[in-house]
């Protein structure tokens, strides 16, 4: 492990030799990626110079051995270090786990009903209380952009983003397919139904992350429709944006203004854009890190919310708790934690394999 942490400390130099250049310091995008790289690597590289010391320390007590006036020093010098190696080792290991580039980030989180109908789109109302509720706990802030009500109740879309500490770190074991079991509100013969609604976590991303070419968008407005004051429906205040080289289209309608529906659909697009980098470098780093909980794909069925059973699974860990506690309660940080200590024995696992 010498090696490899010599290694580390010498690119860790070269980096910070890099930031003074001319043309990084001239490069705000440049700079601040390597910045931020720099930052992220302190931690470790703090450590590897501990370890490294040690191994050196080490090495000199075990010179003093064949001196017969400092052989009881340096067997209790080597000792010690012995004794603090294994918990430095372990550290670095855990270090040594790729780190998510969007963990830091604010999130944009959407919710949609799928399978199910109106029972559907009250599940996805559920599931926004749910996140709601667990928001607040954390203390982070809530914004909302789109909305879609259901003339039932609940939502056929509604998109809000989340900010706070390190949110896309915690949220973003939320993506994927929701499928819920109970008797709906609408069944009067006290049947059983099944329904589903899609939970779309996206890193929010700034100009720095992802650059937008305002000739590549097509800017549409149109009369907004719903609650949002009386010039909602009287002025063309909603927007939708159209990315043309990527397809990819955006909207928003909840703002008070066409203004702030247009910042609001330019920070959802950036947020698509970054996701869909994020997952071509994924793909690119092969199917093993696409094996990773927490991969975002949002066909894949990750939780089931059984009413009758009072029990909630998250399949992709086999993690269950109750319907109530987590849909209607306070643990879905508990489902999360454990998809987070999941998802780091997995990375801290492959990390041993390649080391």
């Amino acid at each position: 492990m010498r090696d490899k942490l010599a290694k580390i400390i010498e690119a860790y130099e070269d980096l910070q030799v890099r930031m003074g250049q001319p043309d990084v310091v001239n490069n705000q995008k440049e700079y601040s990626r390597l910045a931020k790289e720099y930052a992220n690597q302190g931690p470790l590289v703090a450590k590897a110079h501990e370890y490294v010391q040690a191994l050196d320390d080490m090495d000199a007590a075990k010179e003093m051995l064949g001196d017969a006036d400092m052989k009881e020093f340096a067997q209790e010098e080597i000792a010690e270090i012995e004794a603090k190696l294994p918990q430095l080792e372990e550290d670095i290991k855990f270090m040594l786990i790729p780190v998510d580039p969007a963990d830091e980030k604010n999130t944009i989180v959407e919710i949609r009903s799928a399978a199910g109908g109106d029972e559907a789109a009250i599940f996805a109302g559920d599931l926004y209380k749910m996140y709601e509720r667990f928001i607040a706990s954390q203390g982070w802030k809530t914004e909302t952009l789109d909305v879609s009500p259901s003339e039932q109740g609940g939502y056929k879309k509604i998109q809000f983003k989340v900010k706070g500490d390190r949110v896309y770190s915690v949220l973003k074991f939320e993506s994927g397919v929701h499928r819920v079991q109970r008797v709906p509100k609408t069944e009067s013969q006290g049947r059983i139904q099944t329904s589903t609604a899609t939970v779309a976590v996206l890193p929010e991303a700034d100009e720095i992350d992802v650059e937008i070419n305002e000739n590549d968008l097509r800017i549409d407005v149109y009369r907004a429709g719903g609650p949002g004051g009386q010039c909602v429906n009287t002025t063309d205040s909603a927007v939708r944006i159209t990315h043309i080289p990527s397809g990819l289209v955006v909207q928003s309608q909840d703002q008070k203004s066409q203004l702030q529906n247009k910042i609001a659909a330019m920070a959802v697009l950036r947020a698509r854009l970054y996701e869909k980098m994020l997952a071509e470098q994924q793909a690119a780093e092969g199917a093993e890190r696409l094996a990773q909980i927490g991969s975002g794909d949002r066909a894949e069925k990750i939780r089931t919310y059984n009413g009758p059973q009072d029990r909630v699974t998250d399949h992709r860990i086999g993690y269950n708790s109750t319907y109530n506690g987590v849909l209607l309660g306070d643990l879905l940080g508990e489902v999360i934690t454990a998809l987070q200590a999941a998802d780091r024995a997995q990375k801290l696992e492959r990390a041993v394999d390649n080391n």
